[in-house]
């Protein structure tokens, strides 16, 4: 055996070191990167990873998409049935959304219940869908006071590598995008409601809407769609939310506050985002 094979380590030898350091010290391994003003994936700091988004996938669904950011992938569903309304909302129906993080995706999510982290996004997707007032409630009744549709709007993460609510809202929005609702007919004489198996129509959103994520890191690098690596590094996360206008909906601070420098140049980029993707 010569040498340099003795002494000089494999490629193989230097990706498992690297692994090793990254994984026992997380701060300075992405402090290095951050220094050479690169990112661990080899994005820049304002650099988004690509997204892919494909509809109609689920054929048992009233609609449904598939979107992958990064590494990070959803797949939502979208289930419509009929409800009572409420006793104060007579003519408005129901939106339903909810993510589930399984085991599957992701190491740092267990077997069992659904994890906190996964209610705490469904509150926000939520949030945002109500905020937005993309789908008038009002849109889904049957009958006043007698009958309406429910929309059940499932996620479920099949790959997490982190921003997976920017994904899953995105994965919400185009299966949305893509339902379709048999027409229905309410019988006051036997308070019964029947639905057509021929004829649907889509799903009405008024509003077309785009959540950009950020991370910021020692008070001065604004990392853009941070991935699972990064995102428990970061000091503070934001979220923007706004319209394909550029209209601000929402925003979201987690971990601290931002400048207000700071926060104008996320709000610039967020709206370059939203034009990339309306495109």
């Amino acid at each position: 055996m010569s040498s340099s094979s003795v002494t000089n380590p494999s490629v193989a030898d230097e990706t498992l070191c690297a692994q090793i350091f990254q994984r026992l010290h997380p701060h300075v391994y992405l402090e290095r990167f951050i220094a050479e003003k690169i990112r661990p994936d080899g994005r820049t700091f304002d650099e988004w990873r690509n997204v892919s988004v494909n509809v109609g996938s689920i054929s048992t669904a009233d609609g449904s998409a598939l979107v992958r950011m990064g590494d990070t992938t959803i797949v939502c569903g979208v289930k419509a049935e009929i409800a009572e309304p409420e006793l104060d909302c007579p003519e408005q129906g129901f939106l339903v959304p909810n993510i589930d993080l399984p085991a599957i995706c992701s190491p740092k999510f267990k077997p069992g219940p659904s994890t906190e982290e996964a209610q705490v996004l469904s509150d926000r997707l939520n949030e945002a869908l109500v905020a937005s007032g993309a789908l008038s409630l009002s849109s889904l009744c049957i009958h006043s006071g007698k009958a309406v549709w429910t929309l059940y709007v499932d996620c479920t993460c099949i790959n997490y590598d982190g921003n997976a609510f920017d994904a899953a809202l995105l994965a919400m929005l185009s299966a949305l995008r893509n339902t379709t609702q048999p027409k229905a007919t309410y019988n006051e004489e036997t308070g019964r409601t029947t639905c057509s198996r021929k004829i649907r129509s889509p799903v009405q959103l008024t509003r077309n809407f785009v959540s950009t994520s950020f991370g910021v890191l020692d008070t001065s690098h604004v990392l853009s769609d941070p991935t699972a690596f990064e995102e428990p590094l970061m000091d503070v996360t934001l979220t923007v939310i706004v319209d394909d206008r550029g209209e601000l909906i929402s925003t979201t601070e987690s971990g601290g506050a931002i400048s207000e420098e700071m926060f104008s140049g996320c709000f610039n980029r967020a709206k370059e985002r939203a034009l990339q993707l309306k495109d």
